[in-house]
């Protein structure tokens, strides 16, 4: 699915089940860029459930140590598809 965003912010959530090669994890949507910085919220949450690997293509990221995040700057969209137990991260930046 596209969303038309300028920034996303990539985590994983805390798992509670005994499947350490699938987690949950969430993708936040932003009307600004570096959301990390920001007291604001996101406009939008994508969650999902048991995934093994979170798959970003042709984006320039960021990869925050402290909190094991990934940020996406200056969008102009961002496409999301799920496939088995991956998630797939495409979209055009400015």
């Amino acid at each position: 699915m596209k969303y038309k965003t300028k920034s996303v912010l990539i985590a994983r959530k805390k798992s509670y089940v005994d499947d350490f090669n699938r987690r949950p994890c969430f993708i936040s949507l932003f009307d600004e860029n570096n959301p990390h910085l920001s007291v604001k919220g996101p406009k939008e949450v994508l969650e999902f459930e048991k995934i093994h690997k979170v798959v970003v293509k042709g984006l320039n990221i960021d990869y925050l140590l402290p909190g094991n995040d990934i940020v996406i700057n200056d969008l102009k969209e961002i496409e999301v598809e799920e496939y088995n137990d991956h998630i797939y991260v495409t979209g055009k930046q400015e």
